[in-house]
């Protein structure tokens, strides 16, 4: 008999939904994968009840192995979720522009009283807690971008490089397989085909194609 493959589930990130993943998820049905958004209130809800939230959507795969893909804040649910539920059948994890070590910008914003309610109470939340312990068997490769396009550029100091909202020295999760750097802005992760396609790779093998074209 067949195993069946497992599903793609993506998380979305701050001031989005998982429609935002429309793209990639009508190039994965070619290819032949299954995949389901989940969506969170990023600016109105809490990192707990989010992480929660994804833990009980997983559940609802039943016995179908999840891979999990989430986008900036997304992923640091992802991992806020592993490191307190630790569900059974999870896949592989990929991480997409997620600032799991901080956010420079945010940081800053958050000294500005108008426009730190901007930021909604998840970004904060995980900002202000330590890493959290997510256990080493989970296989983590993380997809870091470095054209420096976006609206970070507006704070001053942002380090380099970047990929306009998150440094690459800040997607650096230090239990991750693997890390690799693509010629891409934080946003266009949601659309970029070679985005895409380094990340089904690890889902597939655990690891990113170091030697593939990068565009």
């Amino acid at each position: 008999m067949n195993t069946p493959t497992p599903a793609i589930l993506f998380v979305h990130g701050l001031w989005m939904h998982g429609c935002v993943f429309a793209l990639h998820r009508r190039r994965l049905r070619v290819l032949g994968w299954n995949s389901e958004t989940f969506s969170y209130p990023s600016l109105r809800g809490s990192l707990e009840a989010a992480a929660d939230g994804l833990a009980a959507c997983i559940a609802g795969f039943d016995q179908q192995s999840v891979h999990l893909v989430g986008h900036s804040l997304g992923g640091c649910v992802v991992l806020n979720m592993l490191a307190r539920h630790r569900p059974q059948g999870i896949g592989r994890v990929v991480l997409l522009g997620s600032p799991v070590l901080g956010s420079y910008p945010a940081q800053r914003i958050l000294r500005v009283p108008l426009l730190r309610h901007a930021l909604g109470r998840v970004l904060p939340q995980w900002l202000a807690r330590a890493r959290p312990e997510v256990a080493q068997d989970y296989e983590i490769g993380v997809v870091a971008g470095r054209w420096p396009v976006g609206l970070g550029r507006l704070v001053p100091g942002l380090e380099k490089p970047n990929d306009g909202m998150v440094t690459v020295a800040e997607t650096r999760w230090p239990g991750a397989r693997d890390h690799i750097v693509l010629p891409v802005t934080h946003l266009q992760m949601l659309w970029s085909r070679a985005c895409l396609v380094q990340a089904v790779r690890f889902l597939d093998t655990g690891a990113f194609d170091h030697g593939a074209p990068r565009r």
